[in-house]
């Protein structure tokens, strides 16, 4: 059965994620040391995920440019947007909260980045394998644009397989910045809060279109300072109700 969701004005969609318990880091046993330890995590809100990165359109619309790289072509507005900070999505989702935001399925809600544990819960969308699809990275390229297969450029989000909750482009084509400060012993609240310190240096997860298949799984992880712009990172929204 079809998640619940809801439609913006800007053409994107956004699935109810209910609350659960999941297992978070390296299950598999062949990541790297900043995905362990392993550790239970209770997500015990329900929120709304983009189904796919915003996008070059959504982002210009809001905000009056477009950092973007990849601009060429007639469908490049469908790009995900590319080349932003954290202090740049920061800045987007205030003015989305002023200007766009309005009760969604009679409830409201405010708009934001996804905490680095809602993020790896939603890849995983129930599995404990490396991705959602299993171990295999020959199976990747039905899921997402990375090293071996984009072509050196971004595609238009939403043409490969969705994982199990219908959530597209969460492996590859853009990593995405998440709420969290970065630590390296990963050492976590056991809750789907972020990981707030007085460091400038945040989580940026899922990899991207040049980065190999092993930065892609559901564990692996990644940081960048918040003034940190490249053609490899963007977002992915949540709507949290409150």
């Amino acid at each position: 059965m079809s998640k619940p969701r809801f439609e913006d004005e800007f053409g994107g969609t956004y699935i109810l994620i209910e609350p659960g318990i999941f297992s978070m880091g390296d299950l598999v046993g062949d990541g790297l040391a900043r995905e362990l330890p392993t550790h239970k995590v209770e997500i015990e809100r329900p929120f709304f995920i983009g189904q796919r990165p915003v996008t070059q359109i959504h982002w210009e619309s809001v905000m009056g440019f477009n950092p973007s790289k990849f601009q060429d072509g007639w469908s490049s507005g469908l790009r995900p947007v590319d080349s932003i900070s954290y202090v740049d999505c920061m800045e987007f989702i205030s003015r989305l909260n002023q200007s766009f935001n309005k009760p969604q399925l009679s409830v409201d809600g405010i708009w934001r980045l996804p905490t680095e544990a809602e993020w790896e819960y939603c890849a995983r969308s129930g599995t404990d394998t490396k991705w959602c699809f299993g171990n295999f990275d020959g199976d990747l390229d039905d899921y997402g644009w990375h090293a071996g297969n984009s072509g050196a450029s971004t595609r238009e989000v939403g043409l490969k397989k969705s994982n199990n909750w219908e959530i597209f482009d969460i492996y590859g084509l853009i990593s995405e910045w998440c709420l969290d400060n970065y630590r390296n012993d990963y050492t976590t609240p056991s809750k789907q809060s972020p990981y707030i310190s007085d460091s400038d240096i945040y989580c940026v997860r899922g990899g991207s279109w040049f980065t190999e298949s092993d930065s892609t799984r559901s564990s692996a992880r990644s940081h960048a300072k918040q003034d940190k712009t490249s053609d490899g990172i963007g977002l992915r929204l949540v709507w949290e109700p409150l």
